[in-house]
């Protein structure tokens, strides 16, 4: 449960970035789409944390909102790997651009929902 509060944390670490400066937060999604290992690392983030949300799950406080999540990012490592690096890439510059005024938003429910996800691991 040590590797979902991390991934809490890293949450709420990028929705604060989100709140504080959302402009900033769209740059670095389009600067991280650049970068060769982008696709791949994505894939592999989601497909690990939605295994560990989904293993860990019975352990926590909300089993099922946990392993809800888990197989959603498990299923959205599995819809990147079938669409592409090319269209991917393309998917997080025009997203990045077209939301970046919703940013703020988005984060205020990405910090609370982190602080939710460490309460029920403790």
């Amino acid at each position: 449960m040590i590797l979902m509060m991390f991934f809490a944390l890293l949450m709420m670490l990028l929705s604060l970035q989100m709140m504080i400066s959302p402009a900033v937060f769209s740059a670095g999604i389009i600067k991280f789409s650049q970068q060769r290992y982008f696709h791949r690392f994505e894939i592999l983030s989601r497909l690990l944390f939605g295994v560990i949300f989904i293993y860990y799950a019975p352990l926590t406080r909300a089993m099922i909102t946990h392993s809800v999540f888990g197989l959603l990012m498990v299923f959205a490592g599995i819809f990147l790997l079938i669409i592409g690096a090319e269209k991917h890439r393309a998917f997080a510059v025009w997203s990045a651009n077209k939301f970046c005024s919703s940013f703020r938003f988005f984060g205020v429910f990405a910090f609370i929902f982190a602080g939710y996800i460490i309460y029920t691991c403790i």
